[in-house]
């Protein structure tokens, strides 16, 4: 007899406000006092940083759509205005959280492990005061600015995010108050090391304590009254309008420059700044009550990093895992050879990513191999992969870089070094119009024997050394005849802005990936029906697709068994009788960043896995070359099933997400093995 269904419309959570829920689980990090201090901090301005760009972005976004009359409905029926008020009372009640964790468990930890941040002036020494006036006199006064405001000085355009003092001045001739505003230099650092001298511990001064003390030597004739900082959010999106006709590189570097000047969506005043005050720069600046938020202390706590980054404090961090190079100081020959021989996965950070680099740097060295194709969405800065370009160009082959400018928060550098690419005789792309290359693909052409031979890299994963150290993803190496093929044509059809051909292996989005794990989650729907084997494991970053959500409800009705492990967004509701019931959400948040996606579908005993760039969300989907790419060799398989084995274990890290969109964080029974994955999987 067939169960008895109690719901019959889908559910949904609202996708900013799952976004939220996930920062919150950040935060608990940094609770956690089994995470050494420093690491606590890190997770504490890490969810600063994401709240800043959350602003820049997603309601800065929200608040366009209003202003242009476009109130369309969220996935749980929110009007737009209706849902920015919402998400500010939840980040109110977040950043409440944030200075709590901060003053009762961060700054506590801090000064017991000798790291004291002195907050008053009161705090300070003799020696110490003439320290700090040295290195005001020094270092600090001749880069402030005070600005007037007043009929002949209107209040300046301030930098997004910068750190700026209101002050009240009084004219002790014309007996009344004037307003003035001082911007916090960023380009030197937040805190200043005081000298050792009578003291045991590490002691600590904020530059906007340095710059209060010495204010009066700004304002010549009057009195500083009161002083209270102040902070920022600009809209950062960029409002690029793409089109075949315009140069995209020129369009974005235009574009650029107004990213510092957006509309303020965001105040953070200290909250003992008075109501006149306060009200005067919400004026000024156009805010609104529900986009103003009153902080106890420290604005910007993004900048107390400056901690993490210490001398002498590694014994407040995490301990370093040992990486293996699976590849090490192996000869070229051998590395095509081994790759030959059957394909290669590694498993990043437990894997180091320089072997994606030495494959790379071997490859621009070898006399054998003829041309190099890759895409680049993100790296660092100083990454060895742009020398190894360099390289292979001025070497003689014939290389060509996919670069995607509009890699948010990363145009400018990938501006700069994609242009130092073509100085080196490398062929640039730009991009595609309409799109964002966000497809991890490394193609190397190497003659052997008379034959041409190409090998790919494939990967979950950016090209980036730097993230590549705290970023959990898996990247593939393979000669398989038939994924290279795949391979080239998608490269060709990248570059000559060709049609998006239907590949062999790959399945690629715009126009197809979509529609593949429709097919794939809907055949196991059928299995299911059919009595036939059926289960479906999901990992990515984000699930918001409503199509891919209610496609997972109708294989969790027919009785198939889903295991989600969504690191962040999740738009879909577990376990509701008559929904969702046979789904199982977890959240992963600990020492590294969860990052690769993996799909795997039972198929009736014969199980297809694939490793892919995207999330499960409309805009990877749709708006993003993508790229999903399925594992073959049942070793490999193996391997990556021994992965999920022990994510699908942990519980000290894990969380899992109930029907009212509360994530509880699973606990050990006495009798249970503790099992973090992020060091567990070291050690497979």
């Amino acid at each position: 007899m067939e169960k008895k269904r109690s719901v019959t419309k889908p559910l949904f959570f609202d996708r900013e406000l799952s976004w939220i829920d996930f920062n919150l689980r950040v935060l608990e990090e940094a609770c956690d006092e089994t995470n050494p201090i420093l690491e606590r901090l890190k997770f504490l301005c890490i969810t600063e940083s994401n709240l800043n760009e959350f602003y820049m972005v997603r309601v800065a976004g929200l608040r366009n759509d209003l202003q242009m009359g476009i109130d369309s409905k969220s996935l749980i029926g929110l009007k737009t205005e209706d849902l920015i008020l919402e998400i500010s009372k939840h980040v109110n009640e977040f950043v409440k959280k944030q200075y709590l964790v901060l003053e009762e468990k961060i700054i506590p930890d801090l000064k017991s492990n000798q790291i004291h941040i002195l907050e008053k002036v009161t705090d300070l020494s003799k020696t110490e005061i003439a320290f700090i006036k040295k290195y005001y006199i020094e270092e600090v006064s001749s880069i402030l600015t005070p600005l007037a405001i007043d009929p002949a000085h209107p209040f300046p355009h301030l930098l997004n995010r910068s750190l700026n003092l209101a002050i009240v001045l009084t004219d002790n001739e014309l007996a009344k108050n004037t307003f003035a505003i001082v911007q916090v230099p960023s380009v030197l650092p937040r805190f200043l090391e005081l000298p050792k001298g009578e003291f045991s511990e590490r002691r600590f001064f904020s530059l906007e304590g340095i710059i209060t003390l010495h204010l009066s030597d700004l304002f010549f004739g009057r009195t500083v009254k009161e002083i209270h900082p102040f902070r920022i959010i600009r809209d950062s999106e960029l409002s690029l309008h793409e089109d075949k006709d315009v140069d995209l590189l020129t369009s974005l570097k235009k574009e650029l420059k107004n990213r510092f000047w957006g509309e303020a969506v965001r105040l953070d005043v200290h909250n003992k700044i008075p109501e006149n005050l306060k009200h005067s720069v919400m004026e000024l600046l156009k805010i609104q009550d529900h986009e103003i938020f009153e902080i106890p202390n420290f604005l910007n706590l993004v900048d107390l990093m400056y901690f993490y980054g210490l001398d002498n404090t590694s014994h407040l961090k995490f301990k370093n895992l040992p990486l293996k190079n699976p590849l090490g100081d192996m000869p070229i020959d051998k590395i095509f050879q081994t790759i030959r021989k059957g394909d290669l996965i590694f498993h990043h950070p437990y894997d180091s990513f320089q072997t994606v680099e030495n494959l790379l740097k071997f490859a621009s060295q070898d006399p054998k191999v003829l041309g190099i194709k890759m895409t680049l969405y993100r790296t660092s800065g100083d990454s060895p992969i742009i020398q190894y370009l360099k390289q292979a160009a001025e070497n003689g082959k014939q290389v060509t870089v996919l670069v995607e400018l509009k890699a948010r928060f990363d145009e400018e550098r990938n501006i700069i070094w994609a242009q130092r690419l073509e100085d080196s005789g490398v062929h640039v792309v730009y991009g595609v119009i309409g799109l964002k290359i966000h497809c991890k693909l490394l193609l190397i052409v190497r003659k052997e024997t008379d034959k041409l031979k190409r090998y790919v890299h494939l990967s979950t994963g950016n090209y980036n050394s730097a993230t590549a150290k705290y970023y959990t993803d898996l990247s593939l190496f393979t000669n398989d005849s038939s994924i290279t093929e795949d391979v080239a044509t998608l490269f060709n059809a990248l570059t000559s802005s060709g049609k998006m051909p239907r590949l062999q292996k790959l399945s690629a989005a715009p126009d197809y990936l979509w529609g593949d794990l429709m097919e794939l989650i809907k055949q196991e729907t059928e299995n299911a029906k059919k009595g036939l084997p059926a289960k479906i494991f999901l990992k990515m970053n984000s699930l918001v697709d409503k199509n891919i959500i209610e496609e997972l409800y109708n294989a969790s009705n027919a009785g198939v068994k889903i295991n989600l492990v969504i690191r962040g967004i999740c738009c879909l509701v577990p376990g509701k009788i008559g929904l969702s019931e046979n789904i199982v959400v977890r959240s992963i948040i600990g020492r590294f960043l969860e990052h690769s996606r993996i799909y795997i579908f039972e198929n009736a005993g014969d199980s297809k896995m694939f490793l892919a760039s995207a999330d499960c969300m409309p805009r990877n989907f749709f708006k993003r070359i993508e790229v999903m790419f399925p594992i073959i060799d049942p070793k490999i398989k193996n391997k990556i099933f021994s992965i999920i084995e022990i994510i699908l274990k942990d519980n000290i890290k894990a969380r899992i997400l109930n029907e009212t969109g509360e994530y509880k964080k699973l606990k050990p029974n006495s009798d249970e093995k503790e099992i973090n994955s992020h060091l567990e999987l070291a050690n497979i």
